[in-house]
């Protein structure tokens, strides 16, 4: 049974049975009345000489309840009723009686305990009664951190004693034997009369008489234990020596004052300590990763390129290799960085100091507002990267398509200048100019077949140029000479036929079957060539659409061979019309057809190419429709994971925006949801990874589409990183309002009424309340403003303290530390400035020495070297202003 005060029965109502529980154990030594009969004398005539007597024999001093009597009355500094005076033995047990019953009345229930054992002079119940009174007027009161009084006491010389060589306190029993713990106590008090240094753990006794002579003489504490008696004793008497440290506890009662203000220093210091490493902290990230931010964003920012499509597809590997492995760090960073500014901001409102602003340029809406531009960065130039692919993929096919057409072009005019400068027709006969005069006539035909050629050869290159091609200097050269080369041919073919008509009054015959072949033959071979050139032409999609498209017009076109074969077989039809008649007549010279160069054999062999090329188009065809088809696969495995991903990301984003506005149970069960939530997140990172893997075979494909789902990787990404950003920062709040619960002492109803009436009054769910909707949540928790001029300015100071930035919102941390704060004790720098003036001893300033007494070395030296040197009246050499640190402590921080 617990009594008042932390007295407990061992010390206090159950003497007699603690007694002879010991002895039971054999832990009873009978040295120890001896020990207490001296120490309880010593202590009772401490007091009593107050009243100008004492006691020599304890059993028979008592006995007549009037010193008794007198012992509580000078110990209690109350009056008891009057003492009988008669001397017969009733007469002495109502005395002891009414001693009995004051001691009582002060909720000391005596066990075994009687006046008549008292009155009897029985030692054990007299000693009994002793220690009863000496826990209740002189232990019972120590308390350190709200321990018992035998605890307290014990805790007390433990510190006291900390720094001390050779002192090690644990029980009340063995430590004080060798008498260092007394004289370090007296030393740690009064340092002046004592030299610890000098003392021996060798020599107990002369330790012990060291401080019981310094107690007695300086301190008016008397000789309550005998060395001796503590050195010959091999356990001695617990009680005895509480007794006498007790007298030791109160004659320094002054510097547990100094200690009270010492503890509630160290505690503050110790808060700004921690802030001020967390603050470092944070300035240390948030330089980190704007230097980060800061060397990426140029070359983020870049768009320099060789222009070639391979340095293109390289940059594209780099981009990819930033986003997997570079940036998800920095993802991580800067959700440390905000969950540590947040945790921060609270520890400060919660210590009452003043919000921490971070260096300029080092604020959250900075970082957030840099993240945001290289987001964009990224945007951008991942879309730059994938439209510079693009154009420089259509570019080298382009300048395919340009020299292939030139080759073809420059073949056909090979010869065609000196064919036309040509005087051959001057010395011909009248049927042989007629002859050259048609074969000049398919020749401007033949010519005007290639003009679309040379057309497109010139668009093709103005196209290149548009399109930056790298290599357009070797481009727009040739396509000028052959322009130029064009140009003369043009020229040369209307002076020739000029020359020609000149001399056409000679030459009026013509050879009807070769003329016809001619005809035929030369539109014939122009289609060949065309044909050969759209059978070998390249081409590039990106679609089935496309590629189906090419693939229907090969149809197509081979759907007309039927027709060419019946054209071909009537042009060389001419040919042996014209060989059988030659053989016929044997016409000299009549094989040669003086209308064209063609013969039957050029267009024999064409045709045979064009034949075997259409099923090579064939092939090539087929291969690309299987590349698409390919195409289409990727684009249906990525659609179908991404349809999967992207509501899922959505869902668990709803869910820890639903736990995050609160009321779903206690807070520990939010964080617990949270961090299940956290771990589901981090177990599903692989199907982001597998997405990844199909995206870069996407995009290595070329595949710039995908009309099977709305999302994009860029927005999944987007999406995940919300989501692990969303999860940390409701997490860090959560804790945030455990911390700020558990140190205002708020009930999990109170929490919940608060975050109730909060959601309320946020209609849209933003976190946040503004100045109308939180006056009205005050209201509807009972916060009396009124309407009037004094209830605006009242509410105007309460938007002070919540919103002290003036952002026009209250967040819901800012507003639970309003709803608590009123109600709850919380250090203040006034507190704090009385604490020094206790280890300065009332003085306006404090000196290094009586810091480094009373502070551990840590702290003390942190004081030292922030406080300010004294500058106020009467100050001495070193004096320090601990009054304008303290006021500092709740102000401005030096970072």
């Amino acid at each position: 049974m617990m009594m008042e005060n932390g007295l407990s029965m061992e010390y206090g109502d159950g003497y007699m049975e603690q007694e002879e529980e010991w002895e039971r154990e054999g832990l009873l030594d009978p040295a120890w009345e001896k020990q207490q009969k001296k120490t309880f004398t010593a202590w009772c005539n401490s007091h009593l000489r107050k009243a100008g007597t004492a006691i020599d024999n304890i059993e028979e001093d008592f006995r007549n309840g009037l010193k008794l009597m007198l012992l509580l009355e000078v110990i209690s500094g109350e009056t008891l009723p009057k003492p009988d005076r008669g001397k017969m033995r009733f007469h002495k047990i109502a005395n002891v009686n009414k001693a009995l019953d004051f001691i009582a009345s002060k909720g000391v229930h005596l066990v075994s305990i009687g006046a008549e054992e008292i009155v009897d002079g029985n030692l054990k119940m007299t000693l009994g009664m002793i220690w009863t009174i000496i826990l209740r007027f002189a232990i019972q009161d120590i308390s350190v951190e709200e321990m018992t009084a035998k605890e307290g006491l014990l805790l007390w010389c433990q510190r006291k004693t900390a720094p001390y060589k050779n002192v090690n306190v644990q029980n009340f029993h063995l430590s004080f034997k060798d008498g260092l713990a007394f004289c370090a106590l007296i030393h740690r008090h009064r340092p002046d009369l004592i030299d610890y240094a000098k003392l021996s753990k060798d020599n107990p006794l002369e330790n012990l008489n060291t401080a019981f002579d310094v107690a007695e003489k300086y301190l008016d504490i008397p000789r309550m234990l005998d060395p001796d008696d503590l050195q010959n004793t091999a356990l001695p008497d617990e009680r005895a020596v509480m007794t006498y440290v007790s007298s030791y506890y109160h004659c320094f009662s002054g510097a547990q004052k100094a200690e009270t203000a010492a503890n509630r220093i160290c505690k503050v210091l110790k808060v700004n300590q921690e802030n001020e490493r967390l603050m470092e902290e944070y300035e240390r990230l948030a330089s980190d990763l704007l230097e980060w931010i800061r060397r990426t964003m140029p070359w983020l920012n870049s768009r320099q390129a060789d222009n070639s499509l391979a340095g293109v597809q390289k940059k594209l590997e780099e981009y990819r290799t930033y986003r997997r492995k570079h940036k998800p760090p920095r993802v991580e960073q800067k959700a440390k960085l905000e969950t540590n500014f947040n945790t921060l901001q609270t520890k400060l409102r919660l210590s009452n100091r003043p919000a921490y602003l971070p260096t300029e340029g080092k604020t959250v809406s900075d970082i957030s507002n840099s993240w945001k531009g290289l987001e964009l960065a990224e945007k951008a130039f991942e879309e730059w990267l994938l439209a510079e692919t693009m154009r420089l993929e259509r570019l080298e096919h382009l300048a395919q398509k340009f020299k292939h057409k030139a080759d073809a072009h420059e073949d056909w005019t090979r010869g065609k200048e000196e064919m036309l400068q040509s005087q051959d027709f001057r010395q011909c006969k009248l049927n042989e100019l007629k002859a050259l005069k048609k074969k000049h006539e398919a020749f401007e035909s033949d010519l005007a077949a290639h003009q679309d050629r040379v057309e497109q050869i010139a668009a093709i290159a103005q196209e290149l140029n548009t399109l930056e091609y790298h290599d357009c200097v070797s481009v727009n050269a040739r396509c000028q000479r052959i322009c130029d080369q064009w140009d003369r041919l043009g020229a040369l073919t209307q002076r020739r036929r000029t020359a020609l008509d000149e001399a056409e009054r000679i030459l009026e015959k013509i050879d009807i079957l070769h003329l016809e072949f001619a005809k035929r033959a030369a539109p014939f071979n122009n289609w060949l060539d065309g044909t050969r050139e759209d059978l070998v032409d390249m081409f590039i999609v990106h679609t089935m659409e496309e590629i189906q498209g090419l693939i229907q017009a090969h149809d197509q076109f081979k759907a007309t061979l039927g027709e060419a074969d019946k054209e071909f077989n009537l042009i060389v039809n001419l040919v042996r019309e014209v060989e059988s008649i030659v053989k016929q007549h044997q016409i000299p010279g009549g094989l040669e057809n003086p209308y064209t160069t063609l013969t039957a054999n050029d267009m024999t062999r064409k045709w045979s190419d064009v034949r075997q090329l259409v099923p090579q188009r064939d092939q090539t065809l087929a291969n690309e429709l299987r590349k698409q088809q390919n195409n289409e696969m990727l684009r249906r495995q990525f659609a179908e994971k991404a349809n999967i991903v992207g509501p899922w990301i959505e869902r668990q984003m709803d869910a820890v925006t639903a736990i995050g506005m609160g009321l779903q149970g206690s807070l520990e069960d939010q964080l617990h949801r949270l961090k299940e939530y956290e771990q589901a997140v981090y177990a599903y990172k692989p199907n982001i990874e597998e997405l990844e893997k199909i995206h870069q075979a996407v995009q290595e494909s070329m595949i710039f589409e995908n009309r099977y789902t709305n999302y994009t990787m860029e927005t999944l990404r987007v999406g995940w990183e919300q989501l692990l950003t969303s999860i940390n920062r409701n997490i860090n709040e959560v804790e945030n309002q455990i911390l700020t619960r558990d140190s205002k002492g708020i009930s999990q109803e109170q929490l919940n009424e608060f975050r109730s009436s909060f959601n309320h009054f946020d209609k849209n769910r933003t976190g946040r309340l503004s100045p109308e909707e939180f006056k009205s949540c005050l209201v509807s928790l009972g916060y009396s403003i009124g309407k009037d001029r004094q209830g605006d300015m009242d509410f105007q100071r309460i938007l002070a303290v919540v919103d002290p930035n003036n952002t026009g919102y209250v967040h819901f941390d800012a507003f639970l530390d309003f709803m608590t704060r009123e109600s709850t004790d919380t250090d203040t720098a006034e507190q704090v400035i009385d604490s020094f003036r206790i280890l300065a001893a009332d003085k306006p300033y404090i000196l290094p020495d009586e810091l480094r007494r009373e502070l551990p070395p840590d702290q003390a030296e942190y004081c030292i070297q922030r406080m300010p040197p004294y500058k106020g009246p009467n100050g001495v050499p070193g004096a320090l202003d601990y009054m304008s640190f303290s006021t500092a402590l709740y102000g401005e921080t030096d970072l």
